[in-house]
């Protein structure tokens, strides 16, 4: 397994657009209490991108892209994973 945190400058401002409309497309991608548009969705997201609150991570794998907090504690057991795993690669 070989994830990648993708930094959101090295994305076309059309490409991280795309990244984040697909996301918060997701069944089940839950906001909280209140209902939100989908254009205020896109805002949240692209702002904590920006200011680093969230990341991008593509996984080689299921050539997926997903977008974690960047505090989430699954985020780091993936990086470790990915350590682990390019470790044993060498």
């Amino acid at each position: 397994m070989s994830i990648h945190i993708i930094p959101v400058n090295r994305l076309s401002p059309q490409a991280l657009q795309g990244v984040i409309g697909e996301f918060v497309s997701r069944d089940g991608t839950d906001y909280g209490e209140r209902e939100v548009s989908p254009e205020t969705k896109l805002r949240q997201i692209k702002r904590k991108l920006q200011d680093g609150s969230a990341v991008l991570v593509f996984d080689d794998e299921t050539e997926t892209t997903n977008i974690f907090a960047a505090d989430n504690p699954l985020l780091k057991k993936l990086k470790a994973l990915a350590e682990t795993e390019s470790g044993k690669e060498r």
